[in-house]
């Protein structure tokens, strides 16, 4: 595909999406982390596969942002899984910008330890699509399509 025209606010806008996707990948290994969904647009979708969770309650119910069922008469709570902290990178960034829209594309690799402070080995690797909407001069996720090596039906940079 040919390149966009390149203006400066173009490469500020391609910065600041970069900035967004490197902050929410970031994100996932930290112990104290923000809502995976304040990355997303009100409207937005996230696309795991097969799977779609629209708006930001559902895109937080796909990292089980949601409430922890009750236990059962008599049943004491379930204690919360010990989070380990891991690590994401973000390889080849192709990022196309469409005033207030964009596009983009990315390769990530999950590095997680078998347990907390033990050696680190990749685990995931793939690829990442998203469409972006840029609102009150915030850049965020409108749809991001996981897991694919192709891009999704319809896909436009």
């Amino acid at each position: 595909i040919a390149q966009e025209t390149m203006t400066a606010q173009t490469l500020i806008d391609r910065q600041l999406i970069l900035d967004q996707i490197t902050r929410y990948y970031y994100n996932f290994g930290k112990e104290t982390k923000a809502p995976e969904s304040s990355f997303y647009a009100e409207d937005g979708a996230l696309i795991l596969g097969t799977r779609r969770y629209e708006g930001r309650d559902g895109i937080q119910s796909a990292y089980g942002g949601g409430a922890r069922p009750a236990p059962a008469a008599g049943e004491e709570p379930a204690a919360p899984r010990e989070r380990i902290p891991f690590n994401m990178t973000v390889d080849n960034a192709l990022i196309v910008v469409h005033g207030n829209t964009a596009t983009s594309q990315v390769i990530y690799t999950e590095y997680r330890p078998e347990k907390k402070g033990g050696p680190v080995r990749m685990t995931v690797q793939g690829k990442e699509f998203a469409t972006w909407v840029k609102l009150n001069g915030q850049w965020l996720y409108k749809e991001r399509y996981v897991g694919r090596s192709e891009p999704p039906a319809g896909w436009k940079d």
